[in-house]
């Protein structure tokens, strides 16, 4: 059997531990010569396979590789688009069948969330149709933890420390000001319809009474009264209050708080601004002196404090595409099954990509305490093994991290332009 080229691909928003699962990809496909030719890169997710803009990872040299590990961001570039659908507009999918074609790709590997599963399993259809020999494997990735079937999403162990670890030394600044100064301190995170990384705050809580003291979820709608009987009474009892938030926290009729206006380009609305908002109430409703941060793009970029069990699962889920793929499965993703939580052990699986596109795993009832404010044990039992372990990058003489951005040169066009 010919061998034939792989492309991997990056889709949606980073995290700190997708550009390990590209280095294991690569890595792993490197050493099975036996089963592909080249393996290439797409620039910009979709995009770039739309305009042809192809990078051959051979010239990453090992350090390189190793490097990527840890390093955050997306180093071949990622992207928001949506393909339409197939049976209104049949063009982009022969576009990207015709440069499959073009450069002998057999295997489209795309690592991102539920969009891009919807992405690879579209196109596994499509090939079919198009009678294109192609296989189609979903690689997961979402600081969000929404991915359905999978038990955690790979990225999201990472944010998760991060804003556990956040929250924890954001209010012991706030304590110690508390008595003349700053009493609440409000996070928002990010979470459009599910509460996982805002849930993940509650893991700094060790003792009663500790930070975070009221927990925002989407899963619960947002009672103003409620609410604020909950900051008074921590405030009266701990001195001070912290309060975690996430974006997509609705109302009690179901819609978004802090809704921007616009969507992406998947038709999600853009969120944005809830911190403030809350941060306001307290000031409007309460007087006391607070402050409020968003995470935003930092609690997706701290590769400095990655959690070593997420940078294994992003590794694992990068190897074991790879073995999808000689395997000749198709329209499949690798993910995460636990197998038990003391010790935590877990493994690889194959999951049908039509089983995950475009499904939101949201956090459960008996993840959320009775006040809806907190996690329970259940959830706490579930998240701690996610953050455990440090994966530290090497830091240089300077003090800051050793990142790389290695130079990507683009193979020569073959097609013409295609306009987006």
């Amino acid at each position: 059997m010919a061998r034939r080229n792989l492309l991997y691909a990056q889709s949606g928003g980073v995290t700190p531990v997708i550009n390990a699962t590209a280095a294991a990809v690569i890595e792993a496909a490197r050493r099975r010569t036996d089963a592909f030719g080249q393996v290439l890169a797409a620039r910009d997710g979709i995009v770039g396979v739309l305009t042809e803009r192809l990078i051959d990872t051979a010239s990453l040299q090992d350090d390189e590789l190793a490097a990527l590990s840890h390093t955050p961001g997306g180093v071949f570039g990622s992207c928001r688009y949506k393909l339409r659908d197939v049976a209104e507009d049949r063009r982009e999918y022969e576009r990207i069948i015709e440069v499959f074609r073009a450069h002998d790709i057999g295997c489209f590997l795309y690592n991102g969330g539920n969009d891009s599963a919807d992405t690879a399993w579209k196109l596994s259809q499509v090939a079919e149709r198009l009678e294109y020999p192609l296989q189609c494997i979903g690689v997961p990735k979402t600081i969000d933890n929404d991915l359905a079937v999978t038990d955690s999403s790979p990225g999201f162990g990472s944010v998760a420390k991060y804003v556990a670890v956040s929250i924890l030394e954001a209010s012991l600044d706030v304590l110690s000001m508390a008595s003349t100064s700053t009493r609440v301190f409000v996070l928002e995170v990010m979470g459009r319809h599910a509460g996982w990384i805002a849930a993940a705050a509650g893991l700094a809580q060790r003792e009663q009474g500790d930070p975070p003291q009221v927990i925002l979820l989407p899963e619960r709608g947002f009672d103003q009264a409620r609410f604020l009987d909950a900051v008074q009474q921590s405030v009266e009892r701990n001195g001070y209050c912290s309060v975690v938030v996430s974006e997509g926290l609705r109302d009690q009729q179901g819609q978004f708080l802090a809704d921007a206006g616009g969507k992406d380009a998947f038709g999600h609305r853009q969120l944005g601004g809830v911190g403030p908002m809350i941060a306001e109430l307290i000031t409007d409703q309460l007087g006391f002196k607070n402050h409020w941060a968003v995470a935003d793009y930092l609690q997706r970029s701290a590769r400095h404090i990655a959690s070593q069990t997420d940078l294994e699962h992003a590794r694992a889920v990068g190897e074991a595409a790879v073995e999808l793929a000689v395997e000749g499965q198709n329209g499949v993703m690798p993910v995460i099954r636990r197998i038990s939580d003391h010790p935590y052990r877990w493994t690889t699986e194959a999951a049908s990509l039509e089983r995950i596109a475009n499904q939101e795993k949201t956090l459960p009832d008996h993840f959320i305490s009775e006040d809806g404010f907190g996690i329970t044990p259940a959830c706490r039992e579930y998240l701690a093994p996610l953050i455990r372990g440090e994966a530290f990058p090497p830091f240089a003489a300077d003090g800051l991290p050793r990142y790389v951005r290695p130079r990507l040169a683009e193979l020569p066009r073959r097609l013409d332009r295609f306009p987006l």
